[in-house]
C-alpha cells in the first residue's frame, strides 16, 4: 500500500498487528520513517505461574482461552469488558453490538481462533534490525499483560538503542486508543511532529 500511495509512511499497528507494523520496519526500512504499536503483541510471550496472582491478567487470559477454545463470543464479549476497565467510549454500546453481530457471521470466529493461535515470534526476531524511531503505547491495565509497562520496556530494550521510547496511559486497557483517544493522539502527533519528513 505504501509503494502504491506513495512513500514514506509511519505505520500504526494496534495488538497483534504491532508486530507486523515491526516486521515492516525492519524489511522495507526505506519505506517507513516510524512505527507506533499500540497494546502491542510484538514479543514471544510467556506466562510466568506468579503472573496469574494479577486478577485482571487471569481473569482476562481464562476469557481469551476459553473464547479461542471453545469458539464462543460471549466469552469473547466477557474479555472485552476486562479489556475497557472503566471508562468505555461513549459508543460503547453500539460498538459492543456491532461486534458482536460480526463474531456471529460464519467464519469471524475461526479467523480469530486461528489468529489466538499464532505466535508474534518473527516480530520479535525483527526488532533488533528496526531502524527508525518506535513509539510504544501500553495501558496500564491491559489484561493482556500481568505488568503492561515490563512488555513494553522489553519491546523498547529489543530494539537498537535509543530508537524506542514507551508511554503509559493511566487506566487505559488493551484498547488504548478507543479509551482515551485525545491522550493517544496527542502522543502520535507529538511522535509525527519528531519524526516525519516535510
Amino acid at each position: 500500500v505504501i509503494r502504491h500511495l506513495g512513500g514514506p509512511a509511519v505505520l500504526v499497528g494496534h495488538s497483534i498487528s504491532g508486530g507486523a507494523a515491526t516486521i515492516a520496519a525492519a524489511q522495507a526500512p526505506d519505506l517507513i520513517t516510524g512505527i507506533v504499536e499500540l497494546g502491542p503483541f510484538t514479543r514471544k510471550q510467556s506466562i510466568k505461574l506468579s503472573d496469574l496472582r494479577v486478577g485482571r491478567y487471569r481473569n482476562g487470559m481464562l476469557r481469551l482461552l476459553g473464547a479461542g477454545l471453545l469458539g464462543s463470543v460471549s466469552l469473547w464479549r466477557s474479555y472485552l469488558d476486562i479489556a475497557y476497565p472503566g471508562k468505555k467510549p461513549v459508543d460503547w454500546t453500539d460498538r459492543t453490538a456491532r461486534i458482536d453481530a460480526m463474531m456471529r457471521e460464519p467464519g469471524r470466529m475461526r479467523a480469530m481462533q486461528k489468529m489466538g493461535q499464532s505466535a508474534p515470534v518473527d516480530a520479535g526476531a525483527q526488532l533488533g534490525n528496526v531502524r527508525c524511531p518506535v513509539l510504544i503505547v501500553e495501558g496500564s491495565l491491559d489484561p493482556d499483560w500481568a505488568d503492561p509497562r515490563a512488555e513494553g520496556e522489553a519491546i523498547v530494550a529489543a530494539l537498537p538503542a535509543g530508537l524506542g521510547r514507551l508511554e503509559m496511559i493511566e487506566g487505559a486497557g488493551h484498547y488504548p486508543h478507543a479509551q482515551y483517544p485525545d491522550e493517544v493522539t496527542s502522543l502520535l502527533l507529538t511522535f509525527l511532529r519528531a519524526h516525519t519528513r516535510a
